[in-house]
């Protein structure tokens, strides 16, 4: 029996293989948080981008609006400023680092309201 052989990719077309994207893991984390938000009522819906360079979660209070937040990973930064990093609505970078649960805590305090 012989094994076919598989069709090479197109020119430009990019493979599985040379995208970034975040594991079981750091979406685990990711969704956790967002389930939380949800709940709260602060977010509505997401988006997941996996590029060549960057994997981008981005949140929306309401579908059709630029995103509130996005969640990134560059791992090209591993060994500089960190990887993760969570980027606000106007392009300000709201906190970076190595680990992805100590940059999400930066939502922690958006959880924090007081009763009435």
């Amino acid at each position: 029996m012989t094994v076919p052989t598989p069709f090479p990719p197109a020119s430009g077309a990019s493979t599985a293989m040379d995208k970034v994207a975040f594991n079981r893991i750091e979406l685990g984390l990711i969704m956790g948080l967002y389930g939380r938000m949800v709940a709260a009522g602060e977010w509505r819906d997401y988006g997941m981008s996996f590029l060549k360079e960057v994997a981008v979660f981005s949140v929306f209070r309401r579908t059709a609006e630029h995103p509130m937040y996005t969640i990134e990973k560059r791992p090209r930064l591993r060994n500089k400023q960190g990887m993760y990093c969570v980027v606000g609505m106007d392009g300000q970078i709201l906190k970076r680092g190595q680990d992805l649960a100590t940059v999400l805590r930066v939502f922690d305090r958006k959880m924090i309201r007081p009763i009435d």
